[in-house]
């Protein structure tokens, strides 16, 4: 039987489907202005959009790129989470060779589709199965237009954030970024869920968990990956920016966890975290069998310890984990 032959192994181009789970941001239109504006070929970006808005709220696309447009727009008050939005978002996946996750805050460089590729494709080359992901440079608005503030012109790393460990009652994790000097792609032990680029393929290995909610995803998502023969990379300048800050946006964004939007839900988002972090303890302590969300064959949680330092079935966390392990304190 022959081997599998995926679109992004036959040509460097090829469509990339861009999901976005926007909850009641007023960036969302900014954000898909600035991917087809700064894209090498804009022609080549589907965009596949769940926009949960309140009553009477929403963007209108633009005539000139609506055929380039998969949206769903629901009730913010039917919404169960990030990770439900996104296993949604995903489900307007049509086999196009490139997948991008981004959040509906974000800002592009020039070129940034060609970059991404050609990334992609270095990675690729020592695993068609890699994911390239990070917490990318932040920018504000400032007089409605937008500021980078980097942090650094380095590679931007995930580590463990000082100071975290296990709690008793779930394995969530916080992690943060470090500069990392390098020209070429670094083995990451973490992802972000607001900006992973890889292969189509892996909305079809790796589908959306719509029964998590926001806290716990990003692990998941990398054990899941790592475990299923994924590898993770981060990359020099990673064209894209990210607003962690509301300064300068009028009205600011609401979360999904706000008091008076959670009033409207049947299910408040305390529910929904309480089942999320089970769920998560589930599949990391308990080798619970998830069905497609669950972890692979391929390696295992102590394949993952051996090159983390973060061991899951020990509950233990080892120094080279965090910042110690790219040389800091």
């Amino acid at each position: 039987m022959s081997a599998t032959v995926w679109p992004e192994d036959r040509h460097r181009g090829g469509r990339i489907f861009v999901s976005i789970a926007s909850y009641c941001d007023p960036m969302l239109p900014f954000t898909l202005r600035s991917a087809i504006a700064q894209a090498s070929d804009p022609s080549r970006l589907v965009f596949g959009v769940v926009e949960q808005a309140l009553p009477g709220q929403g963007f209108e696309t633009a005539a000139g790129w609506a055929r380039q447009l998969r949206h769903i727009r629901l009730d913010a008050a039917a919404s169960r989470g990030a990770c439900w939005a996104r296993a949604l978002a995903m489900s307007l996946y049509q086999g196009e060779p490139w997948f991008l996750q981004i959040d509906s805050h974000m800002w592009f460089e020039p070129g940034w589709d060609e970059r991404l590729i050609d990334q992609a494709l270095q990675c690729g080359s020592q695993n068609p199965r890699s994911l390239i992901s990070c917490y990318p440079n932040p920018f504000r608005m400032h007089e409605g237009q937008p500021r980078a503030e980097l942090v650094s012109r380095a590679i931007l790393a995930h580590v463990v954030r000082e100071g975290q460990a296990f709690d008793a009652a779930h394995p969530v994790l916080l992690f943060e970024c470090v500069p990392v000097p390098g020209d070429g792609p670094l083995p990451a032990l973490h992802l972000a869920a607001g900006a992973l680029f890889g292969p189509g393929r892996l909305v079809q290995e790796l589908p959306y968990d719509p029964q998590l909610f926001f806290h716990g995803e990003e692990q998941a998502y990398a054990l899941r990956a790592y475990t299923h023969g994924w590898d993770l990379y981060h990359v020099p300048r990673m064209p894209l920016y990210h607003l962690y800050t509301e300064t300068g946006l009028a009205p600011p964004r609401p979360m999904h966890w706000a008091p008076e939007h959670d009033a409207r839900r049947r299910e408040t988002s305390a529910a929904l975290t309480a089942h999320a972090q089970a769920r998560l303890a589930a599949l990391l302590w308990q080798g619970a069998d998830l069905g497609v969300y669950g972890l692979g064959p391929v390696r295992s949680l102590a394949d993952y310890a051996a090159f983390s330092g973060i061991d899951y079935t020990a509950r233990r966390i080892e120094p080279r984990a965090y910042k110690a392990r790219f040389g800091y304190g």
